[in-house]
Protein backbone atom coordinates (compact mmCIF):
# COMPACT_ATOMS: atom_id res chain seq x y z
CA UNK A 1 0.00 0.00 0.00
CA UNK A 2 1.22 3.40 -0.50
CA UNK A 3 1.84 5.42 2.36
CA UNK A 4 3.34 9.12 3.30
CA UNK A 5 7.27 8.32 5.06
CA UNK A 6 8.78 11.25 6.88
CA UNK A 7 12.28 11.80 5.51
CA UNK A 8 14.93 13.49 7.59
CA UNK A 9 13.43 14.18 10.75
CA UNK A 10 13.84 17.53 12.19
CA UNK A 11 12.86 21.24 11.39
CA UNK A 12 13.69 20.42 7.29
CA UNK A 13 11.51 17.12 7.46
CA UNK A 14 10.37 15.98 3.98
CA UNK A 15 7.17 13.94 2.97
CA UNK A 16 7.18 10.97 0.15
CA UNK A 17 5.41 8.50 -0.89
CA UNK A 18 6.49 5.10 -0.29
CA UNK A 19 5.45 1.08 0.21
CA UNK A 20 4.91 -0.80 3.06
CA UNK A 21 3.13 -3.51 3.94
CA UNK A 22 -0.81 -3.49 4.70
CA UNK A 23 -0.95 -3.68 8.55
CA UNK A 24 -3.24 -6.03 9.85
CA UNK A 25 -5.51 -5.87 12.58
CA UNK A 26 -4.87 -7.01 16.21
CA UNK A 27 -7.49 -8.38 18.51
CA UNK A 28 -9.89 -5.77 19.37
CA UNK A 29 -8.82 -3.37 16.32
CA UNK A 30 -10.57 -3.10 12.80
CA UNK A 31 -8.64 -3.04 9.23
CA UNK A 32 -9.75 0.48 7.45
CA UNK A 33 -9.55 1.09 3.76
CA UNK A 34 -8.90 5.12 4.06
CA UNK A 35 -10.90 7.76 2.05
CA UNK A 36 -9.44 10.74 4.01
CA UNK A 37 -6.40 11.43 6.92
CA UNK A 38 -7.00 14.60 9.04
CA UNK A 39 -3.92 16.83 9.66
CA UNK A 40 -2.86 17.76 13.08
CA UNK A 41 -0.25 20.05 14.31
CA UNK A 42 1.27 17.20 16.48
CA UNK A 43 1.92 15.65 13.05
CA UNK A 44 4.17 18.54 12.03
CA UNK A 45 5.50 17.82 15.78
CA UNK A 46 5.92 14.20 14.97
CA UNK A 47 7.89 15.00 11.86
CA UNK A 48 10.11 17.56 13.35
CA UNK A 49 10.97 14.83 16.16
CA UNK A 50 9.40 16.43 19.04
CA UNK A 51 6.45 14.36 19.74
CA UNK A 52 7.40 10.41 18.95
CA UNK A 53 4.28 8.30 18.62
CA UNK A 54 2.95 6.38 21.79
CA UNK A 55 4.92 3.00 22.00
CA UNK A 56 2.55 0.29 20.08
CA UNK A 57 1.47 2.99 17.64
CA UNK A 58 2.64 3.23 13.77
CA UNK A 59 5.31 5.20 13.17
CA UNK A 60 3.32 6.85 10.42
CA UNK A 61 1.62 10.08 10.79
CA UNK A 62 -1.42 10.79 10.74
CA UNK A 63 -4.29 10.54 14.19
CA UNK A 64 -7.55 10.16 12.59
CA UNK A 65 -9.20 8.85 9.34
CA UNK A 66 -12.48 7.80 7.70
CA UNK A 67 -13.61 5.24 5.54
CA UNK A 68 -14.43 1.41 5.31
CA UNK A 69 -13.72 -1.14 7.83
CA UNK A 70 -12.03 -3.66 5.04
CA UNK A 71 -11.62 -6.35 7.76
CA UNK A 72 -11.65 -7.38 11.40
CA UNK A 73 -9.55 -8.13 14.09
CA UNK A 74 -10.46 -11.03 16.72
CA UNK A 75 -13.26 -9.90 19.17
CA UNK A 76 -14.02 -6.77 17.12
CA UNK A 77 -17.62 -7.39 17.62
CA UNK A 78 -20.05 -4.90 16.84
CA UNK A 79 -19.02 -3.87 13.42
CA UNK A 80 -18.94 -5.55 9.85
CA UNK A 81 -16.84 -5.01 7.06
CA UNK A 82 -18.25 -2.66 4.78
CA UNK A 83 -19.25 -0.34 7.90
CA UNK A 84 -18.71 3.37 7.31
CA UNK A 85 -16.59 4.93 10.10
CA UNK A 86 -14.58 7.55 11.66
CA UNK A 87 -11.72 6.63 13.57
CA UNK A 88 -8.92 8.48 16.34
CA UNK A 89 -5.69 6.23 16.00
CA UNK A 90 -2.38 6.19 17.91
CA UNK A 91 -0.81 6.80 14.05
CA UNK A 92 -0.80 5.59 10.89
CA UNK A 93 -3.28 7.36 8.87
CA UNK A 94 -1.13 8.53 6.47
CA UNK A 95 -1.83 6.29 4.18
CA UNK A 96 -4.18 3.70 1.83
CA UNK A 97 -5.03 1.50 4.83
CA UNK A 98 -4.93 1.95 8.83
CA UNK A 99 -6.13 -0.02 12.11
CA UNK A 100 -8.06 1.62 15.25
CA UNK A 101 -9.02 -0.12 18.48
CA UNK A 102 -12.77 -0.52 18.52
CA UNK A 103 -12.97 1.97 21.69
CA UNK A 104 -11.89 4.38 19.17
CA UNK A 105 -14.29 3.85 16.20
CA UNK A 106 -17.18 6.41 15.60
CA UNK A 107 -20.15 6.04 12.62
CA UNK A 108 -20.20 8.44 9.89
CA UNK A 109 -23.01 10.61 11.29
CA UNK A 110 -25.67 11.48 8.92
CA UNK A 111 -25.80 14.15 6.08
CA UNK A 112 -21.79 13.95 6.29
CA UNK A 113 -19.65 12.47 3.86
CA UNK A 114 -17.41 9.84 4.11
CA UNK A 115 -14.46 12.19 3.44
CA UNK A 116 -15.81 14.79 5.34
CA UNK A 117 -15.82 12.56 8.48
CA UNK A 118 -12.29 12.84 8.50
CA UNK A 119 -12.68 16.15 10.16
CA UNK A 120 -14.61 14.60 13.33
CA UNK A 121 -12.66 12.32 15.71
CA UNK A 122 -9.44 14.39 16.64
CA UNK A 123 -11.54 18.06 17.53
CA UNK A 124 -14.23 16.30 19.27
CA UNK A 125 -12.46 14.20 21.40
CA UNK A 126 -10.29 16.86 22.42
CA UNK A 127 -13.02 19.05 23.04
CA UNK A 128 -15.20 16.79 24.78
CA UNK A 129 -12.36 15.44 27.41
CA UNK A 130 -10.79 18.97 27.87
CA UNK A 131 -14.23 20.80 28.13
CA UNK A 132 -16.67 18.59 29.77
CA UNK A 133 -14.10 16.36 31.80
CA UNK A 134 -11.33 18.37 32.36
CA UNK A 135 -12.73 21.13 32.95
CA UNK A 136 -16.40 20.28 34.64
CA UNK A 137 -18.23 22.94 32.12
CA UNK A 138 -21.53 23.30 33.88
CA UNK A 139 -24.99 24.10 31.58
CA UNK A 140 -24.94 28.18 31.37
CA UNK A 141 -21.13 28.88 31.76
CA UNK A 142 -19.20 30.82 29.07
CA UNK A 143 -16.05 29.86 27.34
CA UNK A 144 -13.18 31.44 26.04
CA UNK A 145 -11.74 29.18 22.73
CA UNK A 146 -8.38 30.89 21.96
CA UNK A 147 -7.88 29.71 18.36
CA UNK A 148 -11.08 29.58 17.08
CA UNK A 149 -10.88 29.04 13.36
CA UNK A 150 -9.02 25.99 14.11
CA UNK A 151 -9.60 22.72 13.24
CA UNK A 152 -10.57 22.33 17.66
CA UNK A 153 -12.08 25.43 17.85
CA UNK A 154 -14.43 25.01 14.69
CA UNK A 155 -15.56 21.98 16.78
CA UNK A 156 -15.88 23.08 19.67
CA UNK A 157 -17.49 26.99 18.84
CA UNK A 158 -20.06 24.60 17.53
CA UNK A 159 -20.77 22.35 20.18
CA UNK A 160 -20.87 24.80 22.67
CA UNK A 161 -23.21 27.02 20.99
CA UNK A 162 -25.52 23.94 20.36
CA UNK A 163 -25.51 23.52 23.99
CA UNK A 164 -26.20 26.96 24.55
CA UNK A 165 -23.34 28.13 26.21
CA UNK A 166 -22.02 31.70 25.78
CA UNK A 167 -18.89 31.53 23.54
CA UNK A 168 -16.03 33.94 22.95
CA UNK A 169 -12.91 33.46 20.71
CA UNK A 170 -10.13 34.64 19.38
CA UNK A 171 -8.32 34.30 15.76
CA UNK A 172 -6.08 36.44 13.65
CA UNK A 173 -7.87 38.01 10.88
CA UNK A 174 -11.21 39.88 9.94
CA UNK A 175 -11.91 36.93 8.21
CA UNK A 176 -11.52 34.51 10.82
CA UNK A 177 -13.61 35.92 12.93
CA UNK A 178 -16.76 36.48 10.62
CA UNK A 179 -16.41 32.71 10.16
CA UNK A 180 -16.47 32.14 14.23
CA UNK A 181 -19.28 33.95 14.36
CA UNK A 182 -20.83 32.33 11.51
CA UNK A 183 -20.52 29.26 13.40
CA UNK A 184 -21.81 30.72 16.70
CA UNK A 185 -19.38 32.34 18.57
CA UNK A 186 -21.12 35.43 20.35
CA UNK A 187 -17.93 37.40 20.07
CA UNK A 188 -14.65 36.87 17.98
CA UNK A 189 -12.03 38.75 18.91
CA UNK A 190 -9.18 39.94 16.49
CA UNK A 191 -6.19 39.59 18.27
CA UNK A 192 -3.55 41.30 16.47
CA UNK A 193 -6.01 44.51 16.83
CA UNK A 194 -8.17 43.96 20.00
CA UNK A 195 -7.11 42.51 23.57
CA UNK A 196 -9.08 39.48 24.56
CA UNK A 197 -9.13 40.08 28.21
CA UNK A 198 -10.55 43.71 27.99
CA UNK A 199 -13.16 42.29 25.82
CA UNK A 200 -14.30 39.73 27.13
CA UNK A 201 -14.79 41.43 30.51
CA UNK A 202 -16.64 44.24 29.28
CA UNK A 203 -18.62 41.77 27.69
CA UNK A 204 -19.71 39.99 30.76
CA UNK A 205 -19.76 42.95 33.10
CA UNK A 206 -16.23 42.79 34.48
CA UNK A 207 -16.80 38.72 35.66
CA UNK A 208 -15.02 37.26 33.10
CA UNK A 209 -15.08 33.18 31.74
CA UNK A 210 -15.87 30.51 33.39
CA UNK A 211 -13.47 28.37 31.23
CA UNK A 212 -10.70 29.02 28.87
CA UNK A 213 -9.28 26.65 26.69
CA UNK A 214 -5.78 27.69 25.42
CA UNK A 215 -3.47 26.04 22.73
CA UNK A 216 -1.37 29.25 22.63
CA UNK A 217 0.51 29.05 26.36
CA UNK A 218 3.39 31.88 26.33
CA UNK A 219 1.82 34.92 27.46
CA UNK A 220 -1.40 33.91 27.28
CA UNK A 221 -1.01 31.68 30.66
CA UNK A 222 -1.01 35.16 32.80
CA UNK A 223 -3.62 36.63 30.27
CA UNK A 224 -6.38 34.02 30.78
CA UNK A 225 -5.55 34.29 34.26
CA UNK A 226 -7.01 37.87 34.05
CA UNK A 227 -9.35 37.07 31.84
CA UNK A 228 -11.11 33.88 34.08
CA UNK A 229 -14.36 34.46 36.69
CA UNK A 230 -13.97 33.56 39.65
CA UNK A 231 -13.64 29.70 40.26
CA UNK A 232 -12.59 29.47 36.41
CA UNK A 233 -10.91 26.97 34.98
CA UNK A 234 -8.03 27.39 32.44
CA UNK A 235 -7.33 24.40 30.20
CA UNK A 236 -4.18 24.10 28.01
CA UNK A 237 -3.53 21.81 25.42
CA UNK A 238 -0.54 23.00 23.21
CA UNK A 239 1.70 25.86 23.83
CA UNK A 240 2.24 27.18 20.41
CA UNK A 241 4.00 30.50 21.83
CA UNK A 242 6.45 28.45 24.11
CA UNK A 243 6.47 26.44 27.11
CA UNK A 244 7.86 28.94 29.42
CA UNK A 245 6.08 32.00 30.86
CA UNK A 246 7.26 34.04 33.58
CA UNK A 247 3.93 34.39 35.95
CA UNK A 248 2.13 35.74 38.68
CA UNK A 249 0.69 33.53 40.16
CA UNK A 250 -1.55 36.09 42.44
CA UNK A 251 -5.01 35.61 40.58
CA UNK A 252 -4.82 32.40 40.81
CA UNK A 253 -5.07 32.77 44.44
CA UNK A 254 -7.69 35.49 44.74
CA UNK A 255 -9.71 34.36 41.84
CA UNK A 256 -9.55 30.35 43.52
CA UNK A 257 -8.43 29.45 39.90
CA UNK A 258 -7.50 25.99 38.10
CA UNK A 259 -5.12 25.43 35.99
CA UNK A 260 -5.29 22.63 33.97
CA UNK A 261 -3.55 21.31 31.29
CA UNK A 262 -3.83 17.86 28.93
CA UNK A 263 -2.88 15.67 26.20
CA UNK A 264 -5.19 12.74 24.21
CA UNK A 265 -2.71 10.57 22.03
CA UNK A 266 -1.13 8.43 25.16
CA UNK A 267 -4.10 7.44 27.01
CA UNK A 268 -5.51 3.81 26.66
CA UNK A 269 -7.93 2.55 24.71
CA UNK A 270 -10.16 2.15 27.76
CA UNK A 271 -10.15 6.16 28.45
CA UNK A 272 -10.19 6.95 25.03
CA UNK A 273 -13.26 4.60 24.90
CA UNK A 274 -15.02 6.23 27.45
CA UNK A 275 -14.83 9.96 25.74
CA UNK A 276 -16.01 8.15 22.52
CA UNK A 277 -19.62 7.17 24.25
CA UNK A 278 -19.93 10.26 25.71
CA UNK A 279 -19.28 11.80 22.19
CA UNK A 280 -21.63 9.63 20.50
CA UNK A 281 -24.43 10.11 23.30
CA UNK A 282 -24.14 13.75 23.32
CA UNK A 283 -22.38 15.32 20.07
CA UNK A 284 -23.16 12.86 17.55
CA UNK A 285 -26.80 13.63 17.42
CA UNK A 286 -25.94 17.06 16.99
CA UNK A 287 -24.31 16.77 13.93
CA UNK A 288 -27.29 14.49 12.81
CA UNK A 289 -29.81 16.79 13.21
CA UNK A 290 -27.05 19.06 11.15
CA UNK A 291 -26.78 21.67 14.72
CA UNK A 292 -22.75 20.75 14.56
CA UNK A 293 -21.00 20.43 11.45
CA UNK A 294 -17.18 19.26 9.82
CA UNK A 295 -15.19 22.28 8.37
CA UNK A 296 -13.46 21.60 5.79
CA UNK A 297 -10.54 24.09 4.65
CA UNK A 298 -8.84 22.40 1.91
CA UNK A 299 -8.64 18.52 0.80
CA UNK A 300 -5.26 17.51 -0.61
CA UNK A 301 -4.01 14.10 -2.52
CA UNK A 302 -1.81 12.18 -0.07
CA UNK A 303 0.99 12.79 -2.33
CA UNK A 304 0.97 16.04 -1.60
CA UNK A 305 0.89 15.65 2.26
CA UNK A 306 4.08 17.84 1.91
CA UNK A 307 2.00 21.28 0.67
CA UNK A 308 -0.54 19.86 3.20
CA UNK A 309 1.86 20.54 6.16
CA UNK A 310 2.97 24.17 4.55
CA UNK A 311 -0.63 25.14 4.57
CA UNK A 312 -1.13 23.92 7.96
CA UNK A 313 2.04 25.60 9.38
CA UNK A 314 0.87 28.54 7.74
CA UNK A 315 -2.05 28.97 10.15
CA UNK A 316 -4.44 30.48 7.04
CA UNK A 317 -6.76 27.56 7.20
CA UNK A 318 -10.71 27.72 8.77
CA UNK A 319 -11.05 24.08 10.05
CA UNK A 320 -9.50 21.26 9.01
CA UNK A 321 -6.40 19.91 6.17
CA UNK A 322 -7.58 16.52 4.99
CA UNK A 323 -5.55 13.99 2.75
CA UNK A 324 -7.50 11.78 0.38
CA UNK A 325 -5.23 8.26 -0.75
Amino acid sequence: MRVIVTENPGPGYGLKIAQAEMPKPAAGEVLIKVAAAGLNRADISQAEGRYPPPPGASSILGMEVSGTIAALGEGASGHQPGDEVCALLGGGGYAEYAVAAIECLLPVPKGVSLVDAAALPEVHFTVWTNLMDSARLKPGECVLIHGGSSGIGTAAIQMLAARGHRVFTTAGSDEKCAACVALGAERAINYRKDDFVEVVKAATGGRGVDVILDMVGGEYVQRNMSAAALWGRIVNIAYQSGMQASVNFAPMLMKRLSLLATTLRARSNAEKGAIRDAILREVWPLIDAGKVRPVVDHVFPLADAQAAHARLRSSGHIGKILLTP
